[in-house]
């Protein structure tokens, strides 16, 4: 008898296995889709983004600066902007480790938990409080931070297609509720790379939204089959603007190239001085070009919430929306698209959609900041809010259902 009921249990449908489990709290699902720009949402061609939006809650959501990938995807996590949560932009140095830097295409040090440590990540927070949590990418969700890892995670590969990556969140979906993932992050980046390739406006950028749009779908209909609830928040990082190769600053042509550390350029430049120049590095940027201002980090807006942590370069310039900033000659043309202007330019906005049983229907929230949704996403789980965190539940509190 008992090899029969062993038997018949292995026969029963994953979906109707999870039917009969006890009714636990649905899984939250954190997709990022890297670079979407909040009115590409507009542009009618993603039909499952769009569905999930007027069933739940949506709006534009306006980044951190600087509106780079790996600083808000740490903010969007963590609920602290990049000043306070150490990741203050993709290329970055600290005084601690002098001659050191910081990239996302070095993994001796993007895998070094010491740049990761000046904060906690949701997934994190979760697992301390017993929620298994799973990333299928993520900016930091490989290190082990402060001595923990998800359960489930994921070394990043561009190579593993947008299908396997989906397939990987419902095979841990699949598994039996006590074992299975609470929370569950899910990263696209064939947006961004269109973006940067032809610009926002570019058919490449109207495919992979395309093809995002497809996968999400796939997901979706693929945890219903499972029997599974689930809450979705999908957030970008941050948005796209059109650039060329005629809005082009060089900083050759104000200072010498030996006198600086170009730390990271783009929209906004970080420079630091080297030993000795501060002053005349200074002297030399500052008021030179029209459509570029050039501060010392402490007297940058204090709306940008920048430029107190150790790490933030000694001199940041911003370019006016369109230009960008070069240390050396770009060894590609600059047609294309790119990121990291301020913060206030409505085209660096973000996507924001949230839906699912925790929240509200066809609610449309105005323009927020990203560090919001850390606080959304500790309401959703069950988890006790962190009043040190700069983001506040009350901003996106119409979201949610109750």
């Amino acid at each position: 008898m008992r090899f029969i009921l062993l038997v018949l249990a292995l026969l029963v449908p994953a979906n109707i296995a999870a039917a009969q489990e006890p009714r636990a709290r649905p899984v939250t699902i954190l997709i990022s889709i890297d670079g979407f720009r909040a009115d590409y949402l507009d542009r009618g061609i993603t039909p499952n983004l769009s569905a999930l939006a007027a069933q739940g809650a949506s709006g534009a959501m306006r980044p951190s600066f600087p509106t780079k990938t790996f600083p808000n995807h740490y903010t969007l996590v963590t609920g602290l902007r990049p000043d306070r949560n150490g990741i203050v932009g993709n290329n970055m140095i600290d005084p601690r480790r002098p001659g050191v830097v910081f990239s996302m295409g070095n993994t001796r040090q993007s895998l070094d938990p010491f740049w990761w440590d000046e904060a906690e990540p949701l997934w994190i927070t979760a697992e301390k409080a017993g929620i298994r949590a799973a990333t299928m990418f993520w900016p930091g969700s490989e290190v082990e931070i402060r001595g923990t890892r998800p359960s489930d995670w994921q070394r990043f590969d561009q190579n593993v297609s947008d299908v396997q990556r989906v397939n990987t969140v419902l095979d841990w979906l699949r598994r039996p509720a006590a074992i299975r993932p609470g929370f569950v992050t899910l990263y696209f980046d064939a947006v961004d790379s269109a973006g940067h390739g032809s610009g926002p406006d570019g058919d490449a950028v109207n495919a992979a939204l395309a093809e995002i749009d497809a996968r999400i779908g796939d997901l979706v209909r693929g945890v219903a089959a499972l029997g599974v609830r689930a809450n979705y928040v999908i957030v970008a990082d941050h948005g796209m603007r059109q650039t060329d190769d005629v809005h082009v600053i060089q900083l050759g042509d104000y200072i010498d190239r030996d006198s600086i550390i170009p730390v990271e350029v783009g929209p906004y430049a970080a420079i630091e001085p080297a030993a000795g120049t501060d002053e005349r590095v200074f002297a030399a940027l500052v008021g030179k070009h029209e459509h570029m201002e050039c501060l010392r980090k402490e007297d940058l807006p204090a709306r940008l919430h920048y430029g107190s942590n150790p790490r933030t370069a000694a001199i940041i310039c911003l370019a006016e929306p369109g230009w960008v900033i070069y240390a050396e000659p770009p060894r590609y043309p600059g047609i294309g698209g790119s990121h990291g202007y301020d913060n206030a330019d409505p085209e660096m906005l973000a996507l924001f959609i949230a839906s699912g049983p925790a929240f509200a229907s066809g609610v449309k929230l105005p323009v927020f900041d990203n560090v919001d949704v850390a606080p959304l996403l500790r309401a959703v789980m069950g988890l006790p809010q962190d009043p040190s965190l700069d983001g506040k539940l009350e901003e996106v509190q119409a979201a949610l259902r109750h």
